[in-house]
């Protein structure tokens, strides 16, 4: 069986899920007692010092990995575009996690469409600096045609399934398939709403089909504290019978 691995966007233990989580230990601790991976968002707006990176290796057992977001000044604010210096800082600070650097992901802004020279440039840079794992969560709807979608697939990046939806393809794995990113911000109020048992159970068997080497689902329903209990749900489900 592929590794399946579920997490939620940042550590954080809501009050009503904390009885699921050990109660000792830092709160990083205790949810990788829990869960094998999570998707750090806070590189999307800053830096971390060295001592962070070395915290959060530490603090967390072997087999556990961080996803990590790119910084906006790559994705936002250069657009992909002339933004080698900032992506060089950035994979020379992740690669501090060692072995426990899970996938890069790259989100896109919703005004960014499609442009084949820039994201081919884009992504043959990128792959030229690292060939680590990665997923892009575009959410522009030309990023659903077939030529984007064979770009992904030439460089070994990922384009995560995502719901809501901003497209009928959205939520749906597609890219390069080695691996599959899967990214729940709740639905039908994104960040706020959870998940019912229904959603995950049918979430589940998607999982489970998939014929990808590694298979991540991440929770950002994290407003009201869903994606917590939503991540112990569905791993609850997949472990037993569908």
């Amino acid at each position: 069986m592929m590794p399946m691995r579920i997490g939620t966007a940042g550590w954080g233990i809501p009050r009503a899920s904390a009885s699921s989580f050990p109660a000792d230990g830092s709160t990083l601790q205790r949810y990788s007692a829990c869960f094998d991976a999570v998707e750090i968002n806070s590189t999307f707006y800053r830096s971390h010092r060295p001592a962070t990176w070395a915290r959060w290796r530490e603090s967390t057992p072997e087999g556990f990995r961080f996803a990590l977001k790119l910084p906006r000044d790559v994705t936002h604010i250069s657009r992909l575009s002339d933004c080698w210096e900032r992506l060089d800082l950035f994979l020379a600070e992740a690669s501090q996690l060692g072995d426990k650097l899970g996938p890069l992901l790259i989100q896109l802004p919703p005004s960014l469409a499609f442009e084949a020279q820039p994201a081919e440039a884009f992504f043959a840079g990128l792959r030229n600096r690292t060939a680590h794992p990665a997923a892009c969560e575009p959410r522009h709807p030309s990023w659903f045609e077939p030529g984007a979608d064979a770009l992904l697939d030439a460089h070994r990046v990922a384009r995560v399934a995502a719901d809501p939806a901003r497209h009928p393809l959205a939520d749906v794995p597609g890219g390069w398939r080695g691996i599959e990113y899967w990214r729940l911000h709740g639905s039908p109020r994104m960040y706020f709403s959870a998940y019912g048992e229904p959603a995950l159970r049918k979430l589940a068997g998607r999982l489970l089909e998939s014929p990808a080497e590694e298979v991540w689902c991440i929770f950002d329903n994290t407003a009201l504290g869903a994606a917590a209990a939503n991540a112990l749900d569905l791993e609850a489900i997949t472990e037993g019978p569908i």
